[in-house]
């Protein structure tokens, strides 16, 4: 473990019951899958172990921000630490903040959610084809990803680069780095999460206000919702704020120190976990009729209701666990991931960001968060146990493993310990839990080894949430 005696930890004044209950998360992290007899890892441990520089915290409980701390550094060759205030990159996380734009247009009688988008696109129009089916897209269908259509997410732009127009990414154009937006199959049939989706909306929202997206935003939802540090609006900012660097998986600073995203509703928002918690309180108060700062009660219970399908509202995440429900998002730019969950009732939730590729700690301080408050459906954590194979037999399983024609997992052994390393991947280790299958704790991922009459290693099954595959031994 790396030393961390110069990483600050800073935070907001709590009453010394809260500062007891920060001690607590703070030692609790526990990731998807425990092993028998291993205790729970500290915050400083898992930084340290996963190269991450910055971290930032935020706890709801009972509709109030319980607290917020910063660990680490924003940057740490100019050693400016985080604190609260801190701005992180929430990429994905702006499409909850897209749907509460949307759907306070919808609430002013501006747009019709259920109407075609070509009704309200007047830049640009979406080229239907026989992809579509002949059904007509709606702007609910692109607020829940079940539009049909193309473009997972979107890489960025490093700063000083030639930024494209929102036309030039929906036409995959130059300088445009993503491929057009057009159908896969016809709207309604499932969800197939579209950045591209979301930046269509995004064109919506302009051509009907006729305002620039970022300022929208910024006195439609941000400034109601007292997210005065927030902003959609691409750096450099015109006001004093501490922006995060982004850094890679191995802990190296990403060059510009983060991307450019001109596709904003689905990506360019930088905000804390204090503002987040705000968005999130308001959410519950307008939810249970209490408040109304930018979408009133029904309006908030229309976006927090599955569409088509469980998974998806109106720019969130649904989640219901232990018969406790939650609204959520979680979001990876270049450099930067983050996640946050908020009850449907109780006013309980928290927020976690961090500067870096490496998402693993995230989980780990959920589960921390939600074992410490209580939080039911939050604890995502199974213990399994473990044995112990010879140094001969973990050496039996090295090699390389073709799962298709480019994709070739290597396995390899240190200290009698098993590696699995996929393409483009850092190394795994897998613990055994039998003498021909094995574990990871960041995730349900499970490897067996399979041989054949004669005891030799043939293939590589590989288990993930409930699919299989199979990697065939070539050396």
């Amino acid at each position: 473990m790396k030393k961390l005696s110069l990483i600050p930890f800073l935070f907001f004044a709590v009453t010394a019951f809260g500062q007891d209950k920060i001690a607590e998360v703070e030692k609790n992290l526990t990731g998807t899958i425990q092993v028998t007899g291993e205790r729970p890892f500290t915050i400083q441990e898992r930084m340290a172990y996963y190269n991450l520089k910055g971290v930032s915290v935020a706890v709801i409980q009972n509709y109030k921000l319980a607290w917020a701390k910063g660990y680490g550094w924003a940057d740490d060759s100019l050693k400016v630490p985080v604190t609260p205030q801190t701005l992180f990159q929430a990429a994905s996380i702006s499409k909850s903040f897209n749907g509460l734009g949307v759907l306070k247009l919808a609430q002013d009688q501006k747009l019709d959610l259920y109407k075609d988008i070509n009704t309200y696109l007047t830049t640009w129009q979406f080229p239907y084809d026989s992809l579509s089916g002949g059904k007509k897209i709606t702007t609910a269908d692109l607020l829940s990803h079940t539009a049909g259509l193309t473009v997972h997410g979107f890489g960025g732009y490093k700063p000083g680069s030639q930024l494209p127009t929102v036309v030039q990414i929906l036409n995959g154009t130059p300088p445009a780095n993503s491929a057009p937006v057009r159908s896969m199959y016809a709207p309604g049939i499932r969800a197939e999460y579209s950045g591209g989706g979301i930046t269509i909306s995004q064109l919506i929202v302009t051509d009907i206000t006729h305002q620039n997206y970022a300022d929208y935003m910024q006195k439609t939802v941000l400034q109601p919702l007292g997210m005065t540090l927030s902003t959609f609006a691409l750096p450099p900012l015109q006001r004093k704020v501490t922006l995060a660097s982004g850094y890679n998986d191995q802990g190296k600073r990403k060059d510009g120190r983060y991307h450019l995203y001109p596709e904003m509703a689905a990506a360019s928002l930088w905000t804390n976990p204090t503002d987040l918690s705000r968005y999130i309180i308001e959410t519950q108060l307008a939810y249970e009729g209490k408040s109304a700062r930018v979408l009133n009660q029904n309006y908030t219970r229309l976006r927090l209701t599955p569409y088509h399908n469980k998974q998806y509202g109106l720019g969130v995440v649904l989640l219901t666990t232990d018969s406790t429900s939650y609204f959520s998002h979680s979001g990876g730019n270049e450099g930067f991931t983050s996640v946050y969950y908020g009850s449907l009732k109780g006013g309980n939730g928290v927020v976690v960001m961090v500067n870096s590729d490496n998402s693993n700690i995230i989980s780990e301080i959920v589960n921390s968060v939600a074992k410490v408050y209580g939080f039911k459906g939050l604890y995502f954590s199974k213990v399994k146990n473990r044995i112990t194979l010879p140094a001969s037999a973990i050496q039996s399983f090295i090699g390389k493993y073709q799962l298709s024609k480019d994709f070739i997992i290597t396995v390899t052994e240190e200290s009698s310990q098993l590696y699995a390393q996929a393409p483009g991947q850092g190394k795994l280790l897998f613990i055994p839990a039998s003498p021909s299958r094995f574990f990871t704790t960041g995730s349900p991922l499970e490897i067996e080894f399979k041989k054949d009459a004669a005891g030799k290693i043939i293939a590589m099954t590989i288990y993930n949430n409930g699919h299989l595959q199979e990697a065939k031994k070539i050396e």
